[in-house]
């Protein structure tokens, strides 16, 4: 596909960097991923939007989502571009703690009890945030169909969402963009 070419190499020109760097998972790296160069990213973003959409179209999905910070732009891109596609994804939000005022929500957005869902994610390291995202919809009785990164760094994270019983679908892998 030549979406995911193109997105391959925006993401080695925008997001990847060299150097020490501690990590959400409070490891240290020898290089970051900034997911957030590319998911917001007029271009990048248009080819995330249309990538994801190829890969759960056949998942039956009633709405896609994820945590905020990563899944934030992403979901939005999605929407609008399914919109535009006449086959309309509805989005939503997991917020990393319920909100403290109105209805105190932890999931802000388009989201009914036994929808099929898929969760995305920028990138994934330890899987922390994608699990946190997936319990938070399983607990308002939605089913999660398949599970969607940008970048999966392949240290641990893919194998415990794998392990837990999800489909897991990287767009890409970190091997992908030269990093060993």
């Amino acid at each position: 596909m030549v979406y995911r070419g193109k997105l391959l190499n925006l993401l080695k020109k925008l997001s990847l960097e060299y150097g020490e760097f501690r990590l959400s998972s409070g490891k240290t790296s020898s290089y970051y991923l900034d997911g957030k160069k590319v998911t917001l990213h007029p271009e990048a973003s248009y080819y995330i939007a249309k990538i994801i959409l190829d890969i759960i179209k056949d998942d039956q999905a009633g709405a896609i989502g994820g945590l905020t910070m990563g899944a934030d732009p992403m979901v939005g891109a999605i929407t609008l571009l399914s919109y535009i596609e006449k086959q309309p994804i509805p989005t939503f939000i997991v917020r990393k703690e319920p909100k403290k005022h109105g209805k105190q929500k932890l999931i802000e957005g388009i989201l009914e009890n036994g929808w099929k869902v898929v969760i995305v994610d920028d990138v994934i390291t330890t899987g922390g945030s994608t699990l946190k995202a997936i319990r938070a919809v399983e607990e308002v009785g939605c089913e999660v169909v398949n599970v969607v990164c940008l970048v999966d760094r392949k240290e641990g994270g893919s194998d415990k969402i794998r392990k837990e019983g999800y489909k897991f679908s990287p767009i890409f892998t970190i091997e992908e963009l030269g990093v060993k």
